[in-house]
């Protein structure tokens, strides 16, 4: 683009006009809240069902603010309840130079356990917040188009040294890209990924579980479609088969599910997500959601009651951006993945195919069209282990013995490995699968005959096998997978045949 722009950004026009949009010195009197300092790193054993696309929430809130706008003068009311924070003293000297006047907003989730989300992370003990992946949203110039690029949570990157909220230094490290969240806050993904991409980011925007789910409410819900039943209460998520429009605790549980939707990986996962960030889209900017003023205003009062930004969003920020996007279709806002292939000492891992990765970073840099073929995530094979191969150790955390001693040899008749001696543990009331990260395969393979069980990942467990805790609430063993021979098979166009 012809537009040269070194500094922070220009939203949608020069500081007079913004001014003057903004009703002159009223922007001036909102000023940001204290920054508040991030909880330090969380626990191990974080259940990975947690891990979800919190970052779908905070896409679908700024997905809409870019296909329409409405309301502005409610702002002020709005930007009271959004925490931010100063973090440009955290990105260091060495950035990507701003080439032209695009906006990249990098959308992050967060799995924080306070407030209105201890319920979470009550049944495992989470405590701490964590982004688990994050998706950079990029504006054109003129604010006609917005994609979004999804990167997955277990990257391996190259993480930089990143300066902690409250003082002191994290080393650069080699690394999963959601451990820079944890390591030091939003500010060292946001470095991490401008010094991976090359791509100068803007602002951060940060959400939760509950904001999410008073978004998607706010809307009236969002149709989805399943292909049959979903039971899962791992996720909290009970659908029948079809078409439905779900709410609250049935879409989030639609967007974190791992097990029981897809085939089990992240990468799946962040599909699913996109397809329905990109149903909020369409569903807000189709109906009067954007057009209605107060509409316009119960959505963003959602979305921002339980969101984070960096301290230079602010109201007159915000005001031009929304100018700036005033008639962006749904149609106008695309979703893609960074191109990843298999992570070779890890298969639970993946790593950018930067072959493919850099002409679509290029693209965001100079606001270029995208590359002609979409980057399609190469998925790494992920056969899951058979039960043979899955070696439990039993761990008695306050169950009841016979029903123990019955699931164990169940779970002998079933295949697995299943260690003879039963530990003794601390109580617990929940039963859990603890696992090393290099077992999370066969973890998922124990997970599908309990899926009752936690999945708590543990970097200090047993690395030749998992581990089952069974607490006092005991364990279900789901039924045999049904196995039908002979007979007619339905479905066939042609009954003669």
């Amino acid at each position: 683009m012809s537009d040269e722009d070194t500094g922070r950004d220009d939203l949608a026009g020069d500081d007079q006009a913004a001014e003057e949009s903004a009703g002159g010195d009223e922007a001036t009197d909102d000023k940001a809240p204290a920054p508040v300092s991030e909880d330090a790193a969380p626990k191990r054993g974080r259940t990975r069902r947690r891990r979800i696309l919190r970052w779908t929430a905070a896409g679908t809130a700024v997905a809409v603010l870019a296909a329409g706008a409405g309301a502005v003068v409610l702002y002020r009311d709005l930007v009271g309840g959004i925490e931010q924070k100063h973090v440009g003293g955290q990105l260091g000297a060495n950035r990507p130079k701003k080439l032209n006047k695009s906006l990249n907003i990098l959308l992050l989730g967060s799995d924080t356990r306070e407030g209105d989300n201890a319920r979470y992370g009550a049944a495992a003990g989470l405590t701490g917040a964590r982004s688990d992946t994050a998706i950079l949203l990029h504006l054109s110039p003129n604010r006609d188009q917005a994609v979004g690029i999804s990167f997955p949570r277990d990257s391996m990157v190259r993480i930089p040294e990143c300066e902690k909220e409250k003082g002191g230094k994290v080393p650069a490290q080699f690394g999963m890209l959601n451990a820079a969240f944890a390591y030091a806050g939003p500010s060292c993904t946001w470095k991490t990924l401008e010094s991976l991409t090359g791509i100068h980011i803007d602002h951060f925007v940060q959400i939760d579980f509950s904001g999410f789910k008073r978004m998607v409410d706010a809307l009236g819900g969002v149709e989805i479609c399943v292909d049959r039943p979903v039971d899962d209460p791992r996720a909290e998520l009970h659908l029948k088969a079809g078409k439905q429009t779900v709410k609250g605790e049935a879409a989030l549980g639609y967007v974190r599910a791992r097990y029981s939707l897809g085939d089990g990986s992240d990468l799946e996962r962040i599909e699913r997500q996109q397809r329905f960030m990109a149903a909020v889209v369409d569903k807000a900017t189709s109906g009067s959601v954007l057009t209605d003023p107060a509409k316009t205003y119960k959505f963003l009062k959602a979305a921002t009651k339980s969101m984070t930004t960096d301290d230079e969003l602010d109201l007159s920020a915000m005001r031009r951006l929304a100018d700036g996007l005033k008639g962006m279709s749904a149609g106008q806002v695309r979703f893609v993945t960074v191109p990843v292939e298999g992570y070779a000492p890890d298969p639970n891992r993946v790593q950018w195919d930067m072959e493919r990765a850099r002409p679509l970073f290029s693209a965001i840099q100079h606001d270029d069209d995208l590359p002609a073929e979409p980057a399609a995530p190469a998925r790494p094979e992920r056969r899951p282990p058979a039960p043979r191969e899955v070696k439990v150790s039993v761990v008695d955390a306050g169950g009841d013995a016979k029903l123990i001693a019955d699931l164990v040899q169940r779970l002998g008749e079933r295949g697995f490995d299943v260690g003879k001696k039963v530990e003794k543990g601390p109580a617990s009331a929940e039963s859990r699968i603890v696992y090393a990260p290099s077992e999370e395969l066969r973890a998922s393979t124990l997970a599908r005959a309990l899926p009752d069980a936690l999945l708590s990942p543990d970097g200090a467990a047993p690395k030749d096998g998992v581990r089952l805790v069974i607490g006092r609430g005991g364990a279900r063993l789901a039924p045999p997978a049904l196995k039908v021979t002979g007979g007619v098979k339905a479905g066939r166009p042609n009954p003669c045949a």
